[in-house]
């Protein structure tokens, strides 16, 4: 697991510049300007120029990267190679060669694709490995939920637990999760973000900035879990192989990697 990998990630639609400067101070590590879902057609136009001035410098030292969630490959054109661009997010994608044809478009700029339907859940490994320009790949669950005609919850799980197998073969860093759309229900969101630890996601993209403190707290190791982690790497330091700690929990090389990404995600908190 990469300890820079991003715990929030706040999307903000493109052609509202007052919301996007509310949310390059709103403390999430990651700022998503959505040109795609959170645009309506006829201002689609407006938010591309909108979002190719504001990316035409490059980023303070103190501001968080500013990723787009583009539509098209003429997204793809206006952005590329803007000194502020931190990444791109590339929606419905389903096989490899998509990865491949904006990555010729967008040398050196970080990609993530989305996987929105059952195609792309099919595909996610091959899309994950596609190109060196991957650094993630994600969900899009409402698409994904409409495609697969799935009523309950946990009923994406087999996806989430693909998409987490995949971005670990591909050596990429755990995924985020997708969205939770309700903003008021902080308890659900507590709960989703719990179950998608378990899953192995690590941090969540949000829609609103209070979702933010949640999201953190939800993937923040917490004290007890750092403190075993803690004991699990001393007890690995003073003796070689598998072993049972005092407490009775059994130790391997395995639960020792456990334990120091525990560590280093803790240590990158502070």
């Amino acid at each position: 697991m990469s300890a820079a990998a991003p715990l929030t990630l706040l999307y903000v639609p493109g052609d509202r510049a007052d919301v996007i400067r509310k949310a390059a101070v709103s403390g999430a590590d990651v700022v998503i300007v959505d040109l795609e879902d959170a645009v309506a057609p006829d201002r689609k136009e407006y938010a591309r120029s909108a979002t190719v001035e504001l990316l035409s410098d490059p980023p303070s030292a103190t501001a968080a990267p500013v990723h787009v969630r583009v539509n098209d490959e003429a997204d793809v054109l206006a952005l590329a190679g803007l000194p502020g661009l931190g990444g791109l997010r590339l929606p419905k994608i389903t096989h490899a060669a998509s990865v491949h044809h904006i990555a010729a478009l967008a040398p050196g700029v970080a990609l993530c694709p989305l996987l929105e339907s059952a195609l792309g859940i099919e595909h996610a490994y091959s899309v994950a490995s596609a190109h060196p320009q991957v650094h993630a790949v994600a969900l899009g669950e409402a698409d994904l939920r409409a495609d697969l005609g799935v009523r309950e919850d946990a009923g994406l799980d087999w996806s989430r637990s693909r998409v987490v197998v995949a971005a670990r073969a591909a050596g990429l860093a755990p995924p985020a999760q997708s969205v939770f759309p309700d903003i008021r229900d902080l308890d659900g969101l507590w709960s989703s973000c719990a179950h998608g630890r378990a899953l192995g996601f690590l941090g969540r993209a949000a829609i609103h900035p209070r979702q933010l403190p949640v999201i953190e707290r939800a993937f923040r190791p917490t004290p007890q879990e750092v403190e075993a982690a803690w004991h699990v790497v001393e007890a690995a330091r003073d003796q070689a192989g598998a072993q049972a700690l005092p407490d009775g929990r059994f130790v391997d090389a395995a639960v020792v990697a456990q334990a120091q990404r525990t560590l280093a995600l803790a240590e990158r908190e502070r």
